[in-house]
């Protein structure tokens, strides 16, 4: 290994140790925890590589030639391509961040003893939990839907074809 290479473990090194004095036992556990990750990345990729090396070696040894068979792309799913957004999703969005504002705000208004300015910056949160949340939802309502749209057509095209007797 290189110097600067060195210096960045020892980098490294202090952060986690500083860090597992400030955090005590839950340091030490995230310290083991990140040390077996790197060990099974490290194991991993020195295994897959000689898995690589020793099926070039079996090619070579029986006879050096691979002719690859032409296969025909697939036609790209609906799913696959690239496409705009519908208008489903940015105003589910808008709802969604309405809803979620105007719940926040009153919440933390009537429930709490939250100032005005920090209920609405409460409010703001919400508003942007609430986008989040109907855009995921969106998300999913719209895939679901093209992907059942897609799938009934490949159905309806594979009733309607002719079948050919073997």
């Amino acid at each position: 290994m290189r110097l600067p290479t060195f210096f960045w473990l020892a980098i490294g090194l202090a952060i986690a140790f500083a860090a597992i004095n400030w955090l005590g036992l839950a340091g030490w556990l995230a310290a083991v925890v990140l040390a077996g990750s790197l060990a099974m990345h490290m194991a991993g990729n020195a295994i897959g590589t000689r898995m690589r090396e020793a099926t070039d070696r079996d090619l070579a040894r029986r006879g050096g030639r691979f002719r690859a068979a032409v296969v025909p792309r697939a036609q790209p799913t609906l799913l696959e391509r690239h496409s705009k957004v519908g208008r489903l999703l940015p105003v589910s969005v808008a709802i969604g961040g309405v809803i979620g504002g105007v719940s926040g705000t009153t919440a933390l208004l009537l429930l709490t003893s939250a100032s005005l300015a920090g209920s609405l910056l409460g409010g703001l949160s919400s508003a942007v939990l609430g986008g989040l949340f109907s855009f995921l939802i969106a998300s999913f309502v719209d895939m679901l839907r093209t992907s059942l749209r897609e799938a009934l057509e490949a159905e309806r095209r594979a009733a309607e074809e002719p079948r050919t007797p073997r």
